[in-house]
């Protein structure tokens, strides 16, 4: 049986597994973009902690795409 915690992402609730990393995440909402920003709780999250941050209930993740274009 999988346990999940509710998180917000991108500013809507959703529920994730419970032992989900940054990495986790990125792959389940298919975040591809190489210049890809992740913001855990208010901060900046490096790429090589990606694998190494896990989700805890009520966490803010947001994920930022520089690239807009123009």
């Amino acid at each position: 049986m999988s346990t999940t915690v509710r998180i917000t992402v991108n500013g809507m609730p959703e529920d994730v597994p419970s032992s989900a990393t940054m990495a986790d995440l990125i792959d389940l909402f298919h975040e591809m973009d190489r210049d890809l920003i992740v913001e855990h709780n208010g901060r900046f999250v490096f790429p090589q902690e990606y694998k190494v941050i896990r989700v805890a209930p009520n966490d803010r993740v947001e994920f930022i795409h520089p690239n807009f274009g123009g």
